[in-house]
């Protein structure tokens, strides 16, 4: 994509652990495994998938929480997978994140105005004099009044914990937000609220989203994009409405069956995938959904299936897609 914001480029993380009562045995977990994704400015990209399946790592090596085995994080000209920490210290402004829990993320004995004015002062986008006024905006923006700023995490209930956190991330005046399931801890009808939040700031600041979540439902309402990710690896990306009206991936489209629906027919006629997800300690070689395909053939067990535009927009990593009217749920017995 021609004009990204942040582009990132073969991707891979890998986690050593030891194994075994004592530790004796050494192994890696594969987590990313050369992801490449484009992200336009003012965009909100979605990344969905069962849990280990890469969402948040993916999340963490682009703002270089954690730092990529290998590969490349390109924002503004500069490739920031390869800076230490004093080397980030000018993109953490731009570069901000929204957490799952945001009562793990703010200091429990710092009210919520000192947990907002930590990064201005910090970062020195305000005098001191001006800080009262910049806080009672930030909680302006976030649906929360003035008095907020006396009150301690503790005091507050989920949902206005989380609209204090995405709050600390506008005080930086950021362009780019990670969302990591920032509404999944929520109940329902709060997830509407901080949802309609997150695209009204949106559309006031311009900003990027990466969002990652697992609720389909929420994603549809929220993206203009959807990765689906299995294993560390990208099965599908395509635009939002694409995606849901037309899945191609066999896994794309067993995610989707999978969600809840009131209709008695399409309980009846659901997708339902056998089998585990393989263990990111040892995934299978090939196309790594291969064990739990009913699309699968031998050229799936070896060859690994590349990222490739079957319509406009539209990527998919299948043997058995070469465009969007060649898949079907009939199994092809090698």
């Amino acid at each position: 994509m021609t004009g990204a914001l942040l582009s990132i480029r073969n991707l891979t993380k890998e986690f050593p652990v030891r194994l075994g009562a004592f530790g004796e045995r050494a192994a890696t977990v594969h987590a990313l495994d050369s992801l490449t994704i484009d992200i336009a400015e003012g965009e909100t990209l979605s990344l969905v998938g069962e849990s280990g399946c890469g969402k948040s790592t993916t999340g963490y090596c682009v703002l270089n929480i954690q730092r990529p085995t290998s590969g490349s994080v390109i924002y503004a000209g500069t490739d920031i997978a390869q800076l230490d920490d004093d080397g980030m210290r000018p993109f953490r402004r731009d570069l901000q994140i929204v957490f799952q829990d945001p009562y793990s993320t703010l200091n429990p004995r710092m009210p919520i105005g000192e947990a907002l004015a930590e990064p201005i002062l910090f970062h020195k986008l305000a005098p001191k004099s001006e800080i009262r006024d910049r806080l009672h905006q930030l909680l302006a923006d976030v649906g929360l009044s003035e008095r907020f700023a006396s009150r301690y995490p503790h005091e507050l209930s989920g949902g206005q914990r989380q609209r204090v956190a995405i709050a600390r991330a506008l005080a930086c005046q950021p362009r780019f937000i990670v969302c990591d399931e920032a509404i999944s801890a929520l109940d329902v009808s709060v997830q509407a609220q901080i949802l309609n939040l997150l695209l009204d700031l949106q559309q006031k600041y311009g900003l990027t989203y990466l969002f990652i979540a697992h609720d389909l439902a929420v994603v549809r309402h929220i993206s203009d994009r959807v990765g689906v990710m299995y294993l560390g690896r990208l099965a599908e990306l395509a635009p939002a409405a694409a995606l849901f009206a037309q899945p191609l991936h066999p896994y794309t489209r067993a995610l989707l069956s999978a969600v809840p629906s009131t209709d008695p027919r399409a309980a009846r006629t659901r997708q339902r995938l056998q089998g585990e997800v393989p263990s990111p300690l040892a995934p299978p070689p090939g196309c790594r959904f291969h064990t739990r395909c009913p699309l699968a053939r031998a050229q799936c067990r070896s060859d690994v299936p590349l990222l490739r535009e079957v319509a406009p927009g539209h990527l998919v990593a299948c043997h058995a897609v070469s465009s969007p009217t060649a898949t079907n749920w009939e199994h092809n017995p090698a």
